[in-house]
């Protein structure tokens, strides 16, 4: 094993062990040494929202994505960045980059829920319920909910209209 994934093994051990700083700290040097992986900017973008340092963590999520990322960790970066500009309030930002997303990885309902949220904080409310409807009745294994899948499903994009 080369000295290079070794150590973004280790720094993602830190990581899933709890050593959230220490995994930061390391995932940094490792950026400093190569600008130009992107898995490595990736995971010091992941590093640095797990810290709440949301603000720092949009340029690794940009630049990773830039340099080309497998497809597995392309789904888990747009999900990070867009969530990451929501919580910054770049509501316009989070929108496109989940559209993006949502068109690469359309099975991806994490995706989806996340994206919502961005709709809801631009008043898109009834497009974000439809949303969350929809994966909750394509996601759910509660028998309750499924009984009633169709009835849901219809009125998913139907919530401001009323019958007499």
């Amino acid at each position: 094993m080369k000295r290079l994934d070794r150590e973004l093994d280790k720094a993602i051990d830190l990581r899933k062990s709890g050593n959230h700083e220490e995994s930061n700290e390391l995932l940094i040097k490792m950026v400093k040494k190569y600008p130009k992986n992107a898995s490595i900017n990736y995971q010091c973008a992941w590093s640095f929202d797990l810290i709440g340092e949301e603000s720092k963590a949009v340029q690794f999520y940009e630049n990773a994505i830039k340099l080309g990322l497998p497809s597995n960790e392309l789904e888990g970066a747009l999900l990070g960045l867009g969530s990451t500009y929501r919580t910054l309030g770049e509501y316009e930002k989070s929108k496109s980059t989940f559209k993006k997303g949502i068109e690469l990885f359309p099975n991806n309902r994490a995706i989806q829920t996340f994206f919502a949220m961005t709709l809801y904080n631009l008043n898109e409310h009834s497009k974000a319920m439809e949303l969350l409807l929809n994966c909750l009745v394509d996601t759910t294994t509660d028998e309750n909910i499924l009984s009633y899948k169709k009835a849901i499903d219809f009125y998913s994009n139907k919530l401001d209209q009323t019958w007499e």
